[in-house]
């Protein structure tokens, strides 16, 4: 059954994209991306849900959008309109009644009206002075009736007339860092690895010339599960790992103590630069499934200037 569903799902929406009118969308983008004003989203049931994602979508991206319900405009929301917005009223059948007494409300209003729907010459696109239609081949539901694959491609143009936009106004990453400065996102966004790494005399510094046995110590007491193996400028050679430790007992055994770090370190390993995100780091971490690492020397330039652990990335909630 489910198998079913996901090809017929399949089915419908790559029919959406290959209908969609892209000459209209793209003059829809130009018309958004040209007005002065806010643009205001509404909708009824499950497209009205849409619509309210849509304009959230669009405001963390430095797009003025709000999302206005449909009953509660008549009651004087509608005042907050000017004539430079633009009102964009997604409805699959085009044929709601709510939404049809609400447009000469809006067009007293002075603002320009778009209908976004699913039918082509509906009423709704009638009233509107922009008729957008998103292609819909059948709803997965099995009565064709409950909003399924229409409120999805509802969603995707949402996020088509939002990432256009972003591009049309070079939205950057930083721009997005600073509208998402809470939770998950934010923190992945902001802490970079100097704010989580182990720095100064935290750090496990030896040296290539050290003695295995020498250097058991150190590796211990630093509770890091490896040593950074650098020269007297402190710039990195390798690193020995507790896993580095137990590849050179069972090669050459007991005798490995009495071994120098630079015949046992691992040459050339991943490292990661101070001013980069931790997010970024832990990524790098992850980069090779068949070796993952939980600790990177964190350089600055040449030099060892700290050390970042997986464990601390994520205390951190990243």
């Amino acid at each position: 059954m489910l198998k079913t569903l996901v090809e017929q799902s399949r089915q419908h929406l790559n029919a959406f994209h290959d209908q969609l009118d892209q000459a209209k969308a793209e003059e829809l983008v130009e018309l958004l991306n040209n007005t002065e004003g806010t643009l205001f989203w509404t909708g009824m049931g499950k497209s009205g849900i849409v619509a309210k994602k849509i304009a959230s979508e669009m405001t963390s991206a430095n797009i003025r959008a709000l999302y206005l319900s449909p009953s509660d405009a008549p009651h004087g929301d509608i005042g907050i309109l000017k004539p430079n917005d633009i009102f964009l009223i997604l409805s699959k059948s085009g044929e709601s009644d709510e939404l049809l007494h609400l447009v000469p409300l809006l067009r007293n209003k002075g603002v320009k009206l778009v209908a976004v729907v699913c039918k082509p010459g509906t009423r709704l696109a009638r009233a509107c002075d922009f008729e957008m239609v998103l292609p819909l081949e059948k709803e997965l539901c099995p009565f064709d009736l409950m909003p399924t694959t229409s409120a999805t491609i509802q969603m995707i143009f949402g996020d088509f007339l939002t990432v256009a936009l972003m591009e049309k106004r070079q939205f950057s990453l930083n721009d997005y860092k600073s509208n998402h400065p809470a939770g998950q996102i934010g923190r992945r966004m902001l802490i970079k690895v100097k704010d989580l790494m182990l720095q100064g005399e935290a750090v496990p510094h030896a040296g290539e010339h050290d003695l295995l046995i020498d250097s058991l110590v150190t590796l211990s007491k630093k509770q890091s599960g490896c040593l950074l193996v650098t020269d007297k400028e402190s710039r990195l050679l390798g690193i020995f790992t507790d896993g580095d430790l137990r590849r050179s007992l069972e090669k050459h055994g007991p005798g490995c103590l009495q071994m120098r770090l630079g015949e046992l370190m691992t040459k050339s390993p991943r490292s990661v630069e101070h001013h980069l995100l931790a997010f970024n780091a832990m990524e790098l971490m992850e980069s090779n499934q068949k070796s993952p690492i939980t600790v990177l020397p964190v350089l600055e330039g040449e030099k060892v200037v700290g050390l970042i652990r997986l464990h601390d990335i994520i205390q951190a909630g990243l």
